[in-house]
């Protein structure tokens, strides 16, 4: 998201690596937006620690107290040294009206964050390690445009760790059941790219696997 922020120091903060910006549960009316370093955020799922992401510079986390007023839904660690804008709803009123550009790109991807975030916690609701990775594609696919919807076919341009990242699993695990679809003939793995054969057959396997 590129803006001009330099009106904007006054709300800097830095976390070093390993520190803990804010924790699951715990109450939150604060969102930040990162200017260097890497955050990982983490869900408790059962007794698992599951990460939810993994978030670069530009990219924005704990919105969802300010829009839900409701209490942290994930654990936020600072991976690198972490340099970040820290908005709470005072001063985010100050930002979107001095910048009214930026105060568009951030609705925006404020709507965008509830879905995404809505979306793979029903991945992690699985609990069948192969509906996990079937319903990634899935997910993958409702973001792709401009494809011929018409086919069964879909071509992803990703990799078995990103695969592995998004459904909260070991790339071991995810390399095994990857290797299951590929013997009963339902996808094709390369370095940089996944090929689904039948979309519709993922979706039908992943619906049957939900409680919900």
């Amino acid at each position: 998201m590129a803006a001009d922020l330099s009106a904007y120091k006054r709300f800097a903060r830095t976390f070093q690596a390993g520190e803990m910006i804010f924790s699951e549960f715990e109450p939150g009316d604060t969102f930040y937006l990162i200017q260097s370093g890497r955050v990982r955020l983490v869900k408790i799922i059962g007794d698992i620690e599951k990460t939810l992401d993994i978030l670069q510079p530009s990219e924005m986390f704990g919105e969802m107290a300010i829009l839900e007023n409701s209490p942290r839904s994930a654990t936020a660690i600072a991976l690198d040294e972490v340099k970040v804008l820290e908005f709470n709803r005072q001063n985010f009123e100050v930002l979107m009206m001095g910048n009214p550009q930026l105060a568009l790109k951030l609705l925006k991807l404020f709507t965008k964050r509830i879905y995404d975030s809505k979306r793979r916690f029903m991945i992690l609701t699985l609990e069948e390690p192969q509906a996990k990775i079937a319903d990634v594609f899935l997910m993958l696919d409702e973001s792709q445009d401009d494809i011929d919807r018409s086919a069964e076919t879909r071509e992803f341009n990703t990799t078995v760790e990103d695969i592995a990242h998004w459904a909260g699993m070991g790339v071991n695990q995810t390399q095994d059941i990857l290797g299951r679809f590929i013997t009963q003939r339902r996808m094709e793995v390369y370095p940089h790219k996944i090929v689904i054969k039948n979309i519709s057959e993922f979706s039908r396997f992943v619906n049957s696997r939900r409680q919900f």
